[in-house]
């Protein structure tokens, strides 16, 4: 006997049928629409909030990593310029992200403000293409000297690119931006044991990240016969303190070259 063909209309549990989920008239809930507009408009906001210039918090973490010690060089300049006064009218900044510290010291009262990116700049936003096509913002490799005569500004701040170079390199660039300082030389490097950039990033840096103790940084400076700063790192640190403020990464304070 051969075998009845199933009804197409049979009914599943709950009284619906097959045929009912693909009624012509069925209508998508409500909420569907209410989704795709909002996921819209945030990718619209996000589209333009990216290519309106931001130098910001949202350039902080460009460097794949918990944190980068760029992001403290915008917490630290308030303490900056109690500790060096005068000498941040005309600052270098070094180092990735270099735009976003630039953008935010010239926002300050009589402050000049220069820097140079050690790494590409081919997902840079609008605005730091911008400090770069006036000259403002300089692409340079670190591990050779700087197109710079030496004192040509009161301070220099290097962040994170420290962290990438061997020490090999490191006894050519930081003699190096002492030299082009008048004033002081600060430098703002991760501690021992803080995350960095990943895997991908490697291509970009060259090397893994080397975060180095203190205790080294300190026979560093005694061999390359660059000098700590006491006075600008007591104001500095108090300044700090009595707003409550420390700092995630190392900072030190050397002297410029006389």
């Amino acid at each position: 006997m051969s075998r009845r063909p199933g009804n197409p209309t049979r009914r599943f549990a709950g009284g619906g049928s097959l045929g009912g989920l693909f009624h012509p008239k069925s209508r998508p809930t409500p909420l569907l629409p209410t989704v795709l507009l909002i996921l819209g408009a945030v990718l619209v906001i996000g589209y333009f909030y990216r290519g309106s210039g931001s130098s910001g918090s949202s350039a902080l973490s460009r460097l794949e990593g918990e944190f980068t010690c760029t992001s403290e060089v915008h917490q630290a300049i308030p303490y900056l310029k109690k500790a060096y006064g005068d000498s941040m009218r005309k600052v270098l900044h070094v180092g990735p992200d270099t735009c976003s510290v630039v953008s935010k010291l010239l926002k300050e009262e009589e402050t000049e403000a220069w820097g140079v990116e050690p790494y590409d700049v081919e997902d840079v936003d609008v605005n730091c293409k911008n400090l770069i096509r006036r000259g403002i913002v300089r692409v340079a490799d670190i591990k050779f000297p700087l197109p710079y005569r030496p004192k040509s500004f009161a301070l220099v701040i290097v962040s994170d690119a420290v962290d990438y170079l061997s020490p090999k390199y490191l006894n050519k660039t930081i003699p190096e931006l002492a030299r082009v300082s008048a004033d002081g030389l600060v430098i703002v490097t991760g501690y021992p044991g803080h995350s960095r950039a990943k895997v991908a990033e490697l291509s970009k840096f060259g090397r893994p990240a080397k975060m180095r103790s203190s205790s080294w940084w300190a026979r560093f400076f005694v061999q390359t016969s660059l000098q700590e700063n006491d006075a600008a790192i007591k104001k500095f640190e108090q300044a700090a303190a009595s707003d409550g403020y420390k700092s995630r990464c190392q900072i030190f304070h050397v002297k410029s070259f006389h």
